[in-house]
């Protein structure tokens, strides 16, 4: 299908802003772009509710927002949510709306995680922020008033990179459960390109400069960017995972890693419920102030995750 209009408004409106990078952005510029493209987004959250904290995480603590839904029941499902921003960019308030939206369409009690952002902490800081968050809420589950036998992780974008790593790690060690994972136009590999990654590597919200950028300030010299815990996809075996629901974009560059994690996921038996929506860009859920689209995927992902944790 053709690009959406409303999302070609979306792209036109972004490129009469400002010319379209041709360097290496500072990693100022990229978190202060990030913030300004994050004042569209909009979602239905009424009567949810909200309470911040610190964690323990590998190297200090670690803040997060626990987002409670209206009438949530005393141990309603958790779900552990981790914001994009390439790793780099990106924070629980970047991210609060989407959050506050999932915690909403989805019943579930969300906790919205600040793991350390590179360049000044770089791979694998963010992984181990993650793991570590994720088994905290479950062991502290009854605290957060969270079931901790429904537990989802979930995130968008490079948080959608974390939760896919959660999720492998967690089947490998056998240390978690973990009834579902919800990746939102995840970024899922560094290790190859990919049709997707060459024919909207321009002028589709986000470009080849910026992704490279944030792998470059991500990793240091010399890290295997075939390592599973940065490529996901690259995973030598994706047995015994969580069912998994998966959200790509049609016009995303990360179109079509999204789509080959779903295929082999469901190769190695797995459960997934994937959908490539039509004429949509990266990030398109998170921009509901111009998008429909975007509060329709917040509505089909809570149904997607009440079924998964049974409600």
């Amino acid at each position: 299908m053709p690009l959406d209009p409303l999302a070609k408004r979306l792209l036109t409106m972004m490129a009469a802003a400002g010319p379209a990078v041709r360097t290496r952005p500072s990693v100022e510029a990229r978190r202060q772009s990030l913030a300004k493209l994050m004042q569209f987004a909009r979602a239905e959250a009424p009567g949810v509710t909200t309470s911040d904290g610190m964690l323990p995480g590998p190297s200090g603590e670690l803040a997060y927002r626990l987002y409670a839904p209206q009438n949530a029941a005393p141990r309603a499902p958790g779900f552990v949510f981790f914001h994009g921003g390439g790793l780099v960019a990106g924070s629980i308030q970047t991210h609060d709306r989407i959050a506050a939206g999932i915690a909403h369409e989805t019943g579930c009690r969300l906790v919205s995680v600040d793991y350390r952002l590179a360049p000044e902490h770089k791979f694998p800081a963010a992984v181990d922020d993650a793991i570590a968050a994720t088994e905290w809420v479950a062991r502290n589950a009854d605290l957060l008033g969270i079931d901790a036998e429904r537990l989802v992780v979930g995130g968008d974008s490079a948080g959608a990179t974390l939760a896919a790593v959660v999720c492998q790690e967690a089947a490998q060690n056998a240390g978690l459960s973990i009834v579902a994972q919800c990746l939102i136009c995840p970024v899922l590999d560094f290790e190859e390109t990919s049709p997707s990654r060459e024919a909207f590597a321009e002028n589709h919200l986000i470009d080849r400069v910026t992704i490279n950028a944030d792998l470059a300030d991500y990793l240091a010299d010399g890290i295997d960017t075939a390592d599973p815990r940065i490529s996901p996809l690259r995973a030598a075996r994706l047995t015994g995972l969580p069912p998994a629901i998966i959200h790509t974009a049609e016009f995303d560059p990360m179109r079509d890693e999204g789509n080959a994690y779903a295929r082999r996921l469901l190769a190695a038996g797995g459960v997934v419920e994937h959908v490539c929506h039509d004429g949509m860009v990266h990030n398109f859920h998170a921009m509901g102030a111009i998008l429909p689209q975007a509060q329709l995927v917040l509505s089909q992902i809570g149904e997607q995750v009440r079924r998964a944790v049974g409600e």
